[in-house]
């Protein structure tokens, strides 16, 4: 008897995959108006990416740790027509709110155009099947619709990542599908129009701001959401603490999940040398070049958490979280490098409990 093929598991899966019980529940039991071709209500949709409870009792896991109001702004915004670009320092989440808030109106976050230098106006528009467009010649049939062309013939919501990092030309091909809602195919002799429930989600990183800056037609055509960095220490612990949980487990490491003392004293780090000032105020700081944010953070201890896995005996240590830990800050070793000894020498070393740290990052330097 043959062996029953086994389906290989994706390394990450998408938000409606992963999330799909929680969408379902909020789906079957959401009563709420909803705007055409949405899977759920507003409310619903804040309840998804808040967290809660669905209607029917299931618990919605939390997505995003932050302000409720900022997200009622960005779903209120999506309603609209109005397109809406999430702005923010690297690790505010907004790539990880773009695809939730994508699974949970559209139940599809695959529709993404990922902004790079070297991206032209076809990723943003439509390409040609080029031996049936020499074959036949211009047809719809030897059309090669983009993402955006997708969404908008389905009713659908369109991420664009890293608006910034496009070039201003690129960027300027989105004016005519924003404020007259169609796509013109001059070749053909047609425009596309969009289906109700089209919208466009755009991230914008804002370290990059001058690369390609906006242009005032453009900007104009989006309601902006600054998403802040985590507004405490215990925010930012909780955020870091749940997303590490998620990714040992989709990664398979056996190793247990890092103390909540560990996780802690590795945010407050961050968020020393984010600041400039010890927590308490009483020390002034250098702050490195690189962002330091929750993402950076969980990076750290994911490695940390490989690396007693695999090289250790199951349980994080300090060790295994000093060379991420060092590598997250020095990103510029002519200027990082003294930041990094500074701090360790006048704060890391000072501290009671902290000395397996202190010993740990010094070695590795």
């Amino acid at each position: 008897m043959a062996k029953k093929k086994e389906i290989p598991q994706t390394l990450r899966p998408h938000a409606e995959v992963l999330f799909k019980t929680e969408l379902d529940a909020l789906v079957q039991s959401d009563k709420d108006p909803r705007p055409e071709n949405w899977l759920m209500s507003p409310q619903s949709v804040v309840t998804y990416l808040l967290g809660g409870k669905a209607k029917d009792g299931t618990v919605i896991t939390p997505k995003y740790f932050g302000q409720k109001r900022l997200m009622e702004v960005a779903v209120a915004t999506l309603a609209t027509d109005r397109a809406l670009l999430l702005a923010g320092v690297p690790g505010t989440a907004k790539t990880w709110v773009s695809e939730h808030l994508a699974a949970a109106i559209s139940g599809d976050s695959t529709l993404l155009v990922q902004g790079t230098a070297g991206i032209s106006e076809d990723a943003l528009r439509y390409g040609w099947n080029y031996a049936r467009l020499l074959a036949e010649g211009p047809s719809e049939k030897s059309l090669v619709a983009s993402p955006v062309m997708k969404a908008m013939l389905s009713g659908k919501l369109i991420r664009v990542e890293e608006l910034t990092r496009m070039p201003s030309d690129v960027q300027d091909s989105l004016i005519t599908l924003l404020s007259e809602k169609v796509l013109p195919v001059p070749e053909l002799n047609l425009e596309i129009a969009a289906i109700k429930g089209f919208n466009l989600i755009a991230t914008a990183n804002t370290r990059d701001k001058g690369v390609h800056e906006l242009s005032a037609a453009l900007r104009r055509r989006f309601n902006t959401v600054m998403l802040p960095l985590p507004a405490s220490l215990e925010e930012e612990v909780e955020i870091v603490k749940n997303r590490v949980a998620e990714l040992g487990s989709s990664l398979s490491l056996s190793a247990k999940v890092a103390p909540l003392e560990e996780i802690r004293r590795l945010v407050l780090i961050f968020r020393e040398l984010r600041s400039g000032e010890t927590s308490d105020g009483s020390m002034k700081l250098k702050s490195p070049s690189s962002t330091l944010s929750a993402a950076e953070a969980i990076s750290v201890i994911t490695s940390g958490q490989a690396l007693a896995t695999y090289f250790g005996n199951g349980k994080i240590s300090a060790a295994d979280l000093a060379a991420g830990l060092t590598g997250a800050i020095i990103k510029d070793p002519s200027r990082d490098l003294q930041v990094w000894q500074e701090y360790l020498e006048t704060v890391v070393r000072s501290r009671k409990d902290w000395k397996d740290l202190y010993k740990a990052c010094k070695e590795v330097l």
